[in-house]
């Protein structure tokens, strides 16, 4: 991942995992998953719901084999794994064979603000955002390089419902998010929702606790983690094992 200074290395109390892994090959396993016609007139990629946690599925609510990705909106493994591999995974989801599900593992406070934006207009425009924001990431880098650690604790020692939104601002997330539909009053709220960030933080200890996260990304294929796989054609490889 790209050196960042302190900025990075306050991380409100929460276990990090590393950012990237080692990849491994896959022992193959499971029977060719049949594809399931989405709806008359849509695709399974556009159908998103959301989870009683709060997470976003994209595709079949049924199908057979289910996606989920742990990734950091500040780790560069997870950027280059959006810009490799999320088409790859639409072009899966459309078959019904497989839904796919992002979480979004925070570990410092640029990345939960981030994520408070990235979640900030819902179902709807949650992928298309989450894979822009990957996209910005050296962008936001640059930003948050230049402000330096005196800034940087500054921002930081603003009271909790304002903290994100100042961070957000400094780093220019605001705008970016500006440009593709939040406005500036939604986003400012989104910042603010104290309760929000609080949860995204203990989704990463959840997840910890439940699946011992060792870097980012991290998959799970029905329930499983994969191990040792944090690359494109190292999943690919698991999912056709897996059947599709």
């Amino acid at each position: 991942m790209k050196a960042l200074p302190a900025i990075a290395l306050i991380a409100l109390s929460l276990t990090l995992a590393a950012c990237g892994k080692k990849d491994e090959g896959a022992k193959p396993s499971g029977e060719p998953i049949a594809a399931v016609a989405a709806p008359a007139g849509t695709r399974w990629a556009d159908t998103v719901n959301e989870t009683p946690d709060g997470y976003f599925v994209m595709g079949n609510p049924d199908a057979k084999l289910k996606l989920v990705e742990f990734a950091s909106f500040t780790c560069s493994h997870c950027r280059d794994f959006s810009a490799e591999a999320s088409e790859e995974i639409r072009n899966i989801v459309n078959t019904g064979k497989m839904s796919y599900e992002l979480r979004t593992f925070v570990r410092d406070p640029i990345d939960i603000s981030t994520a408070l934006l990235a979640g900030c207009g819902g179902k709807e425009v949650f992928y298309p955002l989450t894979e822009q924001f990957f996209a910005n990431q050296n962008a936001m880098f640059e930003k948050a390089q230049a402000l330096g650690d005196t800034q940087y604790q500054q921002l930081m020692s603003a009271p909790p419902q304002q903290r994100f939104g100042q961070l957000a601002n400094a780093v220019g997330l605001v705008d970016f998010a500006k440009q593709r539909g939040i406005s500036e009053d939604q986003a400012k709220q989104c910042l603010a929702n104290t309760a929000a960030a609080e949860k995204l933080a203990k989704g990463v200890q959840a997840a910890n606790a439940q699946y011992k996260i060792e870097g980012t990304p991290s998959f799970l294929i029905n329930g499983v983690l994969v191990e040792n796989v944090a690359a494109w054609p190292a999943l690919q490889a698991k999912l056709k094992e897996a059947g599709i």
